[in-house]
């Protein structure tokens, strides 16, 4: 079993002091070096879109991604970077689209890609709506750690729904070594049983509790579904969501 290859993360909260992830340059660059120690090749930073709470737009996204990218190359950490965003389920969501501040993530078929983040507790009312609204718009969405949606822990089969409209689907490497319970476990294997599932990322926050623990996920991926699934979702999958991204840069 070959499991040298480099992993590709489209989900992370490094860029300082913008959300809830890193607060400081010094906080970042330790999460940074945390990502290549635990595997990680390709990182995409996607700062919390949620209007009201985390204001992002592409524009600041982009502006402080720069000085990190810039950071990262005085401290000679060799990872790759790019950004996107997590967008939060919002009616605002159009608004940004219109002022083109949605902050995209790559391009797939013709269809610009998103992550797109659904509250804990449920999948609100017209949430169909909105995303047939963004495929209409040419945007297909990919739905991040639906496995710790209560209303999709509940019944996983609800997802469907939105992988035949188009969606993706993006679980948390976490989840999947029973780290946020064995509810959001058994959802995550049903989803990965139904093949539904485009990536496995980290959503990393911090070096405690939300750190990249990936390694270990592409060992339990390799063990329970063999090492071509493990590379699909860690590195083959999230490299086509994100098109190795045109604003990826290389810190080294």
């Amino acid at each position: 079993m070959d499991t040298a290859w480099g992993i590709v993360d489209i989900h992370s909260h490094l860029l300082p002091g913008v959300d809830d992830g890193a607060q400081t340059p010094e906080e970042a660059l330790d999460l940074a070096r945390a990502a290549v120690a635990d595997g990680v090749e390709h990182l995409v930073l996607t700062p919390h879109v949620f209007p009201g709470r985390f204001d992002n737009t592409r524009s600041t996204i982009e502006a402080g991604f720069s000085r990190f990218v810039n950071l990262l190359r005085v401290y000679n950490i060799p990872l790759k970077l790019a950004f996107a965003g997590e967008v939060r389920l919002d009616a605002s969501t159009l608004d940004l689209l219109a002022a083109g501040e949605l902050p995209f993530l790559g391009t797939v078929e013709g269809y610009r890609t998103m992550l797109l983040e659904l509250p804990d507790a449920q999948i609100p009312l017209g949430t169909d709506k909105l995303i047939l609204h963004l495929v209409r718009q040419s945007i297909r969405p990919i739905i991040v750690h639906p496995e710790r949606n209560k209303a999709v822990m509940e019944k996983p089969e609800r997802m469907g729904l939105f992988v035949d409209m188009g969606c993706f689907l993006q679980l948390t490497g976490g989840s999947l070594l029973g780290q946020f319970g064995p509810r959001a476990l058994s959802a995550s294997r049903y989803l990965l049983e139904q093949e539904w599932v485009t990536a496995v990322a980290s959503d990393a926050h911090n070096l405690g509790a939300r750190t990249f623990r990936l390694s270990e996920a592409r060992a339990y991926l390799c063990a329970e579904y063999g090492e071509a699934a493990a590379r699909r979702l860690l590195r083959d999958g999230p490299k086509a969501l994100c098109g190795m991204a045109a604003q990826c840069s290389v810190a080294a």
